[in-house]
C-alpha cells in the first residue's frame, strides 16, 4: 500500500469498461502515453499482463475479471461515502441528536423544540443532557455532544463556535394578593420579605447572586433549594419572594397564581446562545439543527 499509487485503480477501471486504450484515455482526460504508462505500472505491481491487445481492443486476462468488480465497488464506495456532500433530508433521517440544556433550559424550551421536530423530522430522536462546565467542552469535542443550548460562559476558544439566540432579563415572582406587595416591590421590601433561592448546575443564577453581593444588597433566604419544580406552587401558597430569568417567570406565572415584578435594582440582562464544536460546523445533519433552533428562538437574525 506504501508503493500503490491508488489513482491505478481509475485506469484499470477505465480500461476494463472501454476495452480500448484510446477511450480510456478520454475518459480518464489523460494522454494516450499516460495511460499506457500507467497500465505498464499496473502490470508491474499487481504481477499480471492485466490487458492483452488484440484485434477488437484489449482483452481482460482472468486476474483482470477476478480484479474488476472489487476495483469498481472500490471507486464506487469512493465516489459515493468519501467524495460526496453528505445530504440531510430531516423527513426521511434516521439520527439521534445529543443536546446540553439545564434543566430550566429544557423546561423552556424542550417543548416547542421537541413540537417542531416531530412534525419536520418524524425518524429524529433527541437526547438532552445536564453536564458540568468542565464535563461539557470535552463532550462537545469527542461529538458525544452535538449541540448545546443555554447560558454556558465557560464555553469559549477558537474552536468553539456560538450564536446569540435571545436577551433575558431578571424579574420577580411573588404570589397574587400579597398581604406586602401591591403592585410594585420596593428596596425595602426586597430586602425584608423572606426569599427562595434556587441552586442548580446552571449558571444563570450565578448572576444574581454575584450582582447582590456586589452592591451590598443583603436579603433574607429562607428556602435554599436545588429544584425549580417546586418554585411555582411553593411561591403561590406563601409570602416568599424569587428572583428568576424572564423567560422562566413567564412559564411559571401559566402554571400558578403568580404575579411578575421588577425588581427594585437593575440588575445585568444575560445571553441565551446556541454553541458548538468546530467539528461539528460543515455536518449537514448540525446545520439543519442550528438553524431549527434560531428560527424557533431567535430574537434577530444575527
Amino acid at each position: 500500500m506504501d508503493s500503490f499509487d491508488l489513482n491505478l485503480l481509475r485506469v484499470f477501471d477505465a480500461l476494463q469498461r472501454h476495452g480500448h486504450l484510446g477511450k480510456a484515455a478520454q475518459e480518464l482526460n489523460l494522454s494516450q502515453p499516460a495511460v499506457s504508462y500507467a497500465l505498464k505500472r499496473l502490470r508491474e505491481d499487481l504481477g499480471d499482463a492485466l490487458f492483452v491487445k488484440t484485434r477488437s481492443g484489449m482483452q481482460p486476462t482472468p486476474r483482470a475479471m477476478q480484479l474488476a468488480p472489487v476495483v469498481h465497488a472500490v471507486l464506487d464506495d469512493i465516489q459515493k461515502r468519501v467524495l460526496t456532500t453528505p445530504i440531510f433530508e430531516p423527513e426521511s433521517t434516521q439520527r439521534t441528536f445529543t443536546v446540553a440544556m439545564s434543566d430550566v433550559g429544557e423546561m423552556v424550551a424542550l417543548p416547542k423544540l421537541l413540537q417542531r421536530l416531530t412534525s419536520l423530522a418524524p425518524g429524529v430522536n433527541l437526547v438532552t443532557v445536564s453536564l458540568a462546565p468542565s464535563e461539557l467542552l470535552p463532550a462537545l469535542q469527542r461529538s458525544e455532544v452535538d449541540l448545546a443550548i443555554g447560558y454556558f460562559p465557560d464555553l469559549d476558544g477558537v474552536d468553539v463556535f456560538q450564536q446569540r439566540l435571545v436577551r433575558h432579563s431578571f424579574v420577580c415572582l411573588v404570589r397574587k394578593h400579597h398581604p406586602y406587595v401591591q403592585g410594585r416591590l420596593t428596596k425595602k421590601l426586597f430586602c425584608e420579605l423572606p426569599h427562595a433561592l434556587i441552586k442548580t448546575e446552571g449558571r444563570r443564577e450565578e448572576i444574581i447572586e454575584r450582582f447582590l453581593k456586589e452592591h451590598g444588597i443583603v436579603r433574607r433566604v429562607l428556602l435554599n433549594t436545588p429544584h425549580y419544580l417546586s418554585i411555582p406552587m411553593t411561591i403561590a401558597t406563601t409570602d416568599l419572594i424569587v428572583t428568576v430569568s424572564s423567560d422562566v417567570a413567564e412559564m411559571f406565572a401559566r402554571m400558578a397564581d403568580l404575579a411578575i415584578l421588577e425588581p427594585p435594582f437593575k440588575m445585568p440582562p444575560f445571553d441565551v446562545r446556541q454553541y458548538w464544536h468546530r467539528s461539528q460546523q460543515d455536518d449537514p445533519g448540525n446545520q439543519w439543527l442550528r438553524g431549527l433552533v434560531r428560527d424557533l428562538f431567535a430574537q434577530s437574525p444575527d
